[in-house]
């Protein structure tokens, strides 16, 4: 069966008062949209405390910081998460054959 390809879109984003002009999968779009406004509310929490006594570059890394540490503690907790199922069915199947 011939494979459809899919055409990539453009959107536009916003991120930090600059445009950003791309083009994306359809089906991935959505993530796009979800990331500007998380970057955008991450971005303007830190805008709003700091803007003024720090550079607009400090308030990008720490806006990015805090977003990474939560990217990264999600990413382990999934990884424990799949490991302990993964642990848990194995536990089940010895205590079936042992039986």
């Amino acid at each position: 069966m011939a494979e459809v390809k899919k055409e990539k879109q453009h959107i536009s984003l916003n991120i930090c008062d600059e445009r950003f002009d791309i083009y994306v999968m359809p089906d991935a779009e959505g993530y796009y949209r979800d990331a500007e406004k998380l970057v955008q509310t991450t971005y303007g929490r830190f805008a709003d405390r700091f803007r003024g006594q720090k550079s607009e570059r400090f308030i990008a890394a720490a806006a990015l910081l805090e977003m990474a540490v939560k990217y990264q503690m999600e990413h382990a907790s999934k990884d424990i998460d799949s490991y302990n199922n993964l642990l848990q069915r194995l536990t089940s199947d010895i205590d079936e054959a042992l039986k």
